[in-house]
């Protein structure tokens, strides 16, 4: 999916992704909807049922502007509301990090939904590495936009970390990609080469049979 597409439709390239990754028809709960801008393009583009939790009242309020079915919740605590199996596919688009126990929130997403998508900023690239090393300080930049002392996330991971996370909780991955700032996909097969040229990774992830 190019820059220009992402453009044409209003939504950001990696959300571009990640729609990609969802079978039409589905039915999708997004965790940390925010405004709603890919539940929106579920909905319109690949007819799912769609539904969204967030935290912020702002996002609650775009989201519910568009016509969509959000409430506001804190996902890390109201999730576990949600029955088992109650969906097709559960998103988690860049929160994962966020999150007090990503651990757990990868099990509970995989309780409420047969699958779950999951996307995270990837502190493993390249231009990480190299502020750390050259200015020994936390990075700033457009996927990790805040500064050390005000930033939501508080647990930083690579793609490396993640996979191996996987392997711990015996989660299955069935698909994955890692993108660039510019949108560039790759495959994550040579995970060295991801976990160094990627500003993000999206995983599908399964439990294990």
């Amino acid at each position: 999916m190019t820059t220009a597409e992402s453009r044409a439709s209003d939504i950001r390239v990696d959300l571009l992704e990640i729609a990609r990754l969802i079978a039409p028809g589905t039915t999708v709960l997004d965790v940390g909807c925010g405004d709603g801008s890919l539940l929106d393009y579920l909905v319109r583009r690949r007819q799912v049922d769609g539904r969204g939790i967030e935290l912020s009242p702002e996002g609650v309020n775009r989201s519910i502007a568009k016509g969509l079915s959000v409430v506001q919740g804190n996902a890390e605590e109201d999730i576990a509301f949600y029955p088992d199996h109650s969906f097709d596919y559960v998103i988690l688009s860049q929160t994962l990090q966020a999150m007090k126990r990503p651990d757990r929130m990868l099990q509970q997403l995989l309780r409420v939904g047969q699958r779950a998508v999951v996307s995270f900023p990837n502190f493993g690239h390249w231009k990480v590495r190299l502020s750390l090393a050259a200015f020994a300080t936390m990075p700033v930049n457009k996927i990790l936009d805040h500064p050390w002392y005000s930033t939501p996330n508080i647990h930083f991971c690579t793609i490396r970390d993640f996979v191996n996370l996987c392997h711990r909780l015996d989660i299955r991955i069935e698909q994955n990609m890692a993108i660039n700032a510019s949108g560039y996909r790759m495959r994550c097969h040579h995970l060295f080469v991801a976990n160094l040229m990627a500003t993000q990774g999206i995983y599908v992830i399964t439990k294990k049979a």
